[in-house]
């Protein structure tokens, strides 16, 4: 019997084929937010009925009193104790209000089991405030679940498939209380950058001043731009916010290899490169062999059959080379780093090592 030691792993280089001087551009809509621009988090406690058998158990004591409170809100009244909740479920719904979402606007929202129920499908939502952070319902939810999955089980064997206990209501929100949004702040509309990068940021600058025409763009630090509103655009911010996000900017990265040693993944960024290094690489492989021998005694000596293991280790370490590293470009880094023929475990050791010499000229990033 021989045991040996199989790794599948993946690598992946993500590279550009353009030289690391030549940066890329991207429009600021797609770099940047406009401060106050922002949607809230909205969450509510439901429940959902209509389930078959698939709800909360007799043990669930929120469901039975939520049912209880419901029931009593129109005039009937029976104990929590005496009640059975199979077809019920204690649900949290939550849901994202959007920026410049006025009343009677429709949006979806996430239906998550809080109890015990084995599924959600077939269920419909029973009519659930959604609140915000500070106390007051902004939408209110209700409607048929949508899980796109199934459960299903007889005989103590089940199917399943997707989640069954999370489901969506496309449109199942009504909004009922508007937030407000400031676009400009004294007179400024200010333009936050999701990466933080002074050269990024100051190269925004000059490209909003040369749209606008003037001074009117200043950077407050790496992630934010603020703008002041021109004459023309005083009564016009939305138009002035359209223009500022058609922008083109030359966005700068700074150069990243991420690595993920528990899948084996690595990731070069196309900023990175490697000054002239020479590595050693060897392998050492291992092999354990088993074998099963019979020791079976003579015919007349009253011995007994014994089974005797013959266990055998091999070491073959194969020779090491030395091969010269660099390279100004992602696509030359690559081929680089083939020429070594090495496994991504491997290959992740190499690049801390060429790190943690200096000839590594990017952030090593380990997730």
């Amino acid at each position: 019997m021989m045991l040996q030691r199989k790794v599948l792993v993946l690598i992946i280089f993500l590279f550009v084929s353009l030289e690391i001087a030549v940066a890329q551009s991207a429009r600021i809509k797609d770099l940047a937010t406009i401060q106050g621009v922002r949607s809230n988090q909205l969450i509510g406690y439901g429940l959902v009925v209509g389930l078959d058998g698939t709800g909360d158990s007799q043990q669930t004591v929120f469901t039975t009193r939520s049912i209880t409170n419901l029931l009593e809100s129109y005039g009937i009244s029976i104990p929590a104790d005496k009640m059975k909740v199979k077809n019920v479920a204690a649900v949290v719904v939550t849901a994202e209000l959007p920026p410049f979402a006025r009343e009677g606007t429709s949006i979806d929202v996430v239906v998550s089991s809080i109890g015990d129920a084995r599924s959600l499908q077939g269920g419909t939502l029973l009519q659930t405030p959604l609140r915000a952070a500070n106390g007051l319902v902004y939408a209110v939810a209700q409607g048929p679940i949508s899980i796109g999955g199934m459960s299903v089980g007889a005989g103590g064997s089940s199917v399943t498939k997707n989640h069954p206990t999370v489901g969506r209501i496309p449109g199942g929100a009504i909004v009922e209380k508007e937030t407000r949004t400031d676009l400009t702040t004294g007179g400024f509309v200010n333009v936050t950058f999701s990466e933080s990068d002074f050269v990024t940021v100051s190269r925004a600058v000059a490209a909003i001043n040369s749209k606008l025409g003037g001074l009117y763009a200043k950077a407050v630090d790496a992630n934010v731009v603020s703008v002041s509103v021109p004459t023309e655009y005083k009564d016009n911010v939305v138009g002035l916010i359209a223009a500022i996000q058609e922008v083109e900017v030359d966005a700068d990265v700074v150069a990243r290899v991420v690595v993920n040693e528990r899948t084996g993944t690595v990731i070069i960024g196309g900023q990175a490169r490697i000054d002239p290094v020479v590595v050693a690489h060897g392998s050492l492989t291992v092999e354990v062999s088993t074998e099963t021998q019979v020791s079976q005694p003579g015919p007349i000596s009253g011995g007994q059959t014994i089974v005797v293991p013959q266990t055998s280790v091999k070491v073959v370490e194969e020779r090491g080379s030395l091969v010269q590293l660099s390279g100004s470009t992602v696509s030359e880094l690559v081929r680089a780093l083939n020429a070594l023929r090495v496994t991504p475990r491997d290959l992740i050791a190499i690049l801390q090592a060429i790190k943690q010499a200096g000839a590594l000229k990017a952030h090593l990033e380990l997730i």
